[in-house]
């Protein structure tokens, strides 16, 4: 019996999709939850697994193809399982030494859609590639490491010429290039900060922040904290926190544009920009202001991980009324963030760099950090955004304000 294997049912906010990547060609062998194909939207990465034991029958829609929504991809034939194992009988008889490379076969869902796409493109085996992500999973940097180690050995049936040449070094002076597609999610990504930089008033507000206070309240609560609650206390939370409460105090800042409408929220649900190998991705921290440091220290670990391995759903990025980039992580000194429409601003954290400060007359080395505001000028005006950024500052200068409600 022929089971059709079908897109599935895309958000409305999704048009269509792109075969990234078949896992099973036709004739393999398929069990029930296997996952067969990945599809690649502008927002996330979906899985299209197997619904019953059987072999891969007819795949109608290669990679690379674009598709829409319930869109046929192929068929499986349903109890033909039993086909294979019979079929391999005469192998079994042969000695281990010619088992081996049938066996090697890899593991896909040891690695995530984008270390499984650079896997196929370089006709990569994933047996022969070492995981040095979280358990072991493989990314995209583990399969460029295995290409290069491969580069000396012959692949099967390619010649030893062909193999001299494959690894041979560029000759001094030669100017290489490589040309690849860029991803839907990037692509999106591109046409979301043009449409933010068209289409509104940006503006830049910038402070600093003495960051010693919120530094040795980590270092004396620290074990403390994660001993309680099971997660390290994080600087993100605390902006996150001082965040909430300065919307609270402007509201404007909160808002968003709507045609000649201004929507005013009444909940925070901050995003936080987080970079992947597919790149930038903003999953949503819903009701900030219910949520404890421990809790969104452990939601933002959870994000970042589903994000590392492609699985965040649409669910965990729509919406958001306010985002924290947060680029001193990669050293960043000082940026200008760009909006995240329909958001009107946006908070950019930076590295924490060890300055000369004026303090009470006296000269005191302090770990310090620039932060920007970016916002739309159409809904905040420059007094209003000084004085949230202002607001953010005096927060997490003085953790005691967000405990005093000051």
């Amino acid at each position: 019996m022929a089971i059709e294997i079908k897109a599935p049912q895309f958000p409305e906010s999704v048009a269509d999709g792109t075969i990234a990547t078949w896992h099973k060609k036709e004739g393999d062998a398929v069990k029930r939850d296997d996952l067969l194909v990945d599809i690649e939207t502008d927002k996330v990465v979906l899985e299209v697994v197997a619904m019953a034991d059987g072999v891969m029958g007819k795949i109608l829609k290669g990679e690379d193809e674009t598709i829409e929504s319930q869109e046929l991809l192929g068929y499986l034939e349903e109890g033909g399982a039993a086909a294979a194992p019979a079929a391999a009988a005469p192998a079994a008889e042969q000695p281990a030494a010619q088992e081996a490379p049938a066996a090697s076969t890899g593991t896909p869902a040891a690695a995530g859609p984008a270390a499984r796409k650079a896997m196929s493109a370089a006709g990569v085996d994933a047996a022969a590639v070492t995981g040095s992500g979280k358990g072991g999973r493989i990314t995209p940097q583990d399969v460029a490491q295995a290409v290069e180690q491969r580069g000396a050995a012959a692949p099967a049936g390619q010649s030893p010429a062909a193999a001299a040449a494959a690894a041979a070094p560029a000759a001094p002076g030669d100017r290489e290039e490589r040309r690849v597609p860029m991803t839907r999610l990037r692509k999106r990504v591109a046409e979301r900060l043009l449409d933010a930089q068209h289409n509104s008033a940006m503006l830049t507000t910038f402070n600093e922040v003495n960051m010693k206070p919120i530094m040795q309240m980590r270092k004396d609560y620290q074990s403390a904290f994660e001993k309680a609650h099971g997660v390290r206390l994080g600087f993100m939370s605390f902006f996150v926190r001082a965040c909430v409460e300065a919307l609270k105090r402007f509201p404007a800042v909160n808002a968003s544009i709507d045609g000649d409408d201004i929507v005013y929220h009444g909940y925070y649900d901050v995003g936080v920009a987080v970079s992947t190998e597919r790149g930038l991705v903003v999953p949503i921290l819903r009701d900030a202001d219910l949520k404890g440091l421990a809790e969104v220290e452990s939601q933002i670990i959870e994000y970042g991980s589903k994000a590392r391995d492609g699985k965040l759903s649409i669910e965990d990025m729509t919406g958001g009324t306010f985002t924290i980039s947060n680029g001193g992580i990669f050293g960043s000194l000082l940026s200008t963030p760009i909006l995240n429409p329909p958001q009107t601003a946006i908070l950019g954290m930076h590295k924490i760099q060890e300055r000369p400060m004026a303090v009470d007359g006296k000269v005191e080395i302090l770990p310090m950090m620039y932060l920007a505001l970016s916002y739309d000028h159409r809904l905040i005006d420059g007094k209003e955004a000084v004085q949230f950024l202002v607001a953010v500052k005096n927060f997490i200068e003085d953790p005691a304000r967000l405990l005093l409600d000051i």
